[in-house]
C-alpha cells in the first residue's frame, strides 16, 4: 500500500471534476465518495439531487474562506493511496477505514477532533483512493502537517501487515527516490531513456563515491557537465548544493532545474556525502585492494548493528567505484549492481563511522580508481579479478541485513550479487600473472581509457567536455593546447 502525494492545483471544484469525471483516457470506473469527514455525506455521483459537485466544493472550501489571516497560496491537500497489482480487492469499508486512519495519521482530521481540515475519499479504481483535504481547520487555524508523508508512510505499513498486503511503504527512509510522473513525461517528450534526477543522482553519487574533500567533490559534478550552485555561511563555509543538467530548464526555459542532493538521494545530502572522504591513497593501496574487499567481508558478518550500517554504506560506494573504472566488458553489469545495491547500502539505524570493514572498503574504492590509470601495467586485469571479491562482499551485506530483519535491504543486496555474478561470467578465470610459453596467444582486455579525474562511466546527457585539471597522477597538459571554457 503505497500513499503519494498528488498534484492538487488551487481549486478545489476543478480537482472534484477530474476525480468524479471519466478520467483523462477513460480510465475512472464507478467514481463515488466512500467517506469524509461527515460520513453521512451525499455522494455527488450517485446523489446529484442531494449534492452536487459544486456544493461540494462549497463545503470543503468553508473553512479556508472563513480564515481570519492570510489564506494558503495551496490549499487543497491531495494524496492517492494505492494497493500492489496482486493484492486483493479491497471494499469501500476496508478503503474507508485506510482514508479515516491517514487522514488522522497526517493530522488532517485526528480522531475526535472536531474542529478538524475537512476532506473527503473518492474511489474510481478497484485498486486506489484519492483523499482530498481543504488545509484550513474549522477552528480558524491552520493544520500542522510536518512529517505527514512519513507518518502516511507509517500507517500504510500497519494495514500491510493486518491484512496481509505486498509490502509497499518503507518506513525507513531508504528506497531509491523516483522519478515523479512529470519528470517522467518530460524525459519522453525530449527523447531521453531517463530522467533528469536519475541522471543527475548516478553522476553524484560516484563523485560522492571517490571524492577526498569539498573542492574535489564538486570539481567532480562539474567535469561530468553538471551545472553546479553552492550555499555558504557568512563566514564562507559550504552549507549545501544543488545540480542540474545543462538543457534541463523549467518556466517556460527561464531558469535551470535545480536538485538539492537531499532531494536525489536520502544519502547525498552535503553531511553524508562529506562522510565518505578519505585522505588520498598512494598506488600501493590499489594492490591490496581485494584483500581489503575479502577482509572486510568477514568482518561484516560480525559487525553489529551501528557498525555494520557503516560498513554497507561503504560498500555502496565500492560498488559505484568499481562501476566508474570497470573495463568496457562489465561496465553496464556493475553499474546495474550498484543501482540494485543501492537501498542496501541505506540501513535503517544510527551508523557508525569508525569500522574495519568501512575503512577496508572505503580504501579499496579509492585503489580502484588507479584502476584506469594502472591499465597498461596490469591494474584492468586486476578490476576483473576483483569482481569476484566483490560477490562475497554483497552477498556478506545480504546476509547481515537479514540478521538485523531489513527485509527490502536484503532483497536490494541479494539482487545485486545477482548481477555481480553475471558481471563476472564473460571475465572468465582471474588472468595469468607468469608470461606465456612461446606461441600460446594473448588476448589483451580492452577498456576504456579516463581523462583526468572525471567520472568515465557515462557520456554526459549534454555533451559538455569535461574540464582539464591538474591531476598529481599525470603529466600536466600541454599549456599551448585549446581547452574547455569554465563557464558553466
Amino acid at each position: 500500500m503505497m500513499p503519494k502525494k498528488a498534484n492538487s492545483g488551487t481549486t478545489t471544484i476543478d480537482l472534484l471534476h477530474y476525480l468524479f469525471g471519466p478520467g483523462k483516457r477513460d480510465e475512472h470506473t464507478d467514481p463515488h465518495l466512500i467517506t469524509g469527514w461527515d460520513p453521512d455525506l451525499p455522494c455527488p455521483a450517485r446523489h446529484p439531487d442531494r449534492m452536487t459537485l459544486t456544493d461540494l466544493a462549497r463545503l470543503l472550501d468553508a473553512p479556508v474562506e472563513a480564515l481570519r489571516g492570510p489564506k494558503p497560496a495551496e490549499h487543497i491537500w491531495h494524496v492517492a493511496v494505492r494497493n500492489h497489482p496482486d493484492d486483493r480487492t479491497l471494499s469501500d469499508a476496508e478503503w474507508s477505514e485506510v482514508a479515516t486512519a491517514m487522514v488522522h495519521a497526517a493530522r488532517i482530521a485526528e480522531h475526535g477532533d472536531e474542529h478538524a481540515c475537512r476532506w473527503i475519499a473518492v474511489r474510481h479504481a478497484d485498486d486506489h483512493i484519492h483523499i482530498v483535504a481543504t488545509l484550513a481547520r474549522q477552528d480558524g487555524r491552520h493544520p500542522r502537517l510536518r512529517g505527514d508523508i512519513p507518518a502516511l508512510h507509517a500507517a500504510a505499513r500497519a494495514f500491510e501487515t493486518a491484512w496481509g498486503l505486498t509490502p509497499m511503504s518503507p518506513l525507513d527512509r531508504t528506497a531509491r527516490r523516483r522519478p515523479v510522473t512529470g519528470e517522467a513525461e518530460k524525459a519522453a517528450r525530449r527523447g531521453l531513456t531517463e530522467t533528469a534526477r536519475d541522471s543527475l543522482q548516478r553522476t553524484v553519487r560516484q563523485a560522492a563515491a571517490l571524492a577526498h574533500g569539498d573542492t574535489d567533490f564538486l570539481d567532480r559534478l562539474r567535469d561530468a557537465g553538471l551545472r553546479v550552485r553552492t550555499r555558504h555561511h557568512d563566514d564562507g563555509t559550504l552549507l549545501g548544493y544543488a545540480v542540474a543538467l545543462p538543457g534541463d530548464r523549467a518556466d517556460s526555459g527561464t531558469r535551470p532545474v535545480w536538485f538539492a542532493g537531499k532531494t536525489l538521494a536520502y544519502d547525498l545530502s552535503l553531511p553524508r556525502v562529506r562522510e565518505r572522504f578519505t585522505p588520498l591513497l598512494t598506488p600501493a593501496h590499489w594492490t591490496r585492494a581485494e584483500h581489503r574487499i575479502r577482509e572486510a567481508s568477514a568482518l561484516l558478518a560480525r559487525a553489529g548493528q551501528d557498525e555494520g550500517a557503516g560498513d554497507v554504506a561503504a560498500l555502496g560506494d565500492l560498488l559505484t567505484a568499481a562501476a566508474a573504472h570497470a573495463p568496457a566488458l562489465v561496465r553496464d553489469r556493475i553499474q546495474a549492481a550498484a543501482d540494485a545495491f543501492e537501498q542496501a547500502a541505506r540501513a535503517p539505524t544510527t551508523r557508525s563511522l569508525e569500522g574495519r570493514a568501512r575503512a577496508g572498503w572505503r580504501a579499496s574504492a579509492r585503489a580502484l580508481e588507479q584502476a584506469p590509470r594502472a591499465a597498461r601495467g596490469g591494474g584492468t586485469a586486476l578490476v576483473l579479478t576483483l569482481l569476484t571479491a566483490l560477490v562475497e562482499a554483497v552477498e556478506a551485506a545480504a546476509d547481515w541485513h537479514r540478521a538485523q530483519a531489513f527485509r527490502a535491504q536484503a532483497k536490494a543486496a541479494s539482487q545485486a550479487a545477482v548481477l555481480l555474478r553475471e558481471a563476472a561470467g564473460p571475465t572468465g578465470p582471474p588472468p595469468s600473472t607468469t608470461k606465456p610459453r612461446t606461441g600460446q596467444a594473448v588476448h589483451p582486455v580492452r577498456t576504456a581509457r579516463t581523462s583526468g579525474r572525471g567520472l568515465p562511466t557515462t557520456p554526459s546527457v549534454t555533451a559538455v567536455p569535461a574540464r582539464p585539471r591538474p591531476d598529481p597522477g599525470r603529466p600536466s597538459p600541454d599549456p599551448g593546447a585549446p581547452g574547455p571554457s569554465r563557464t558553466r
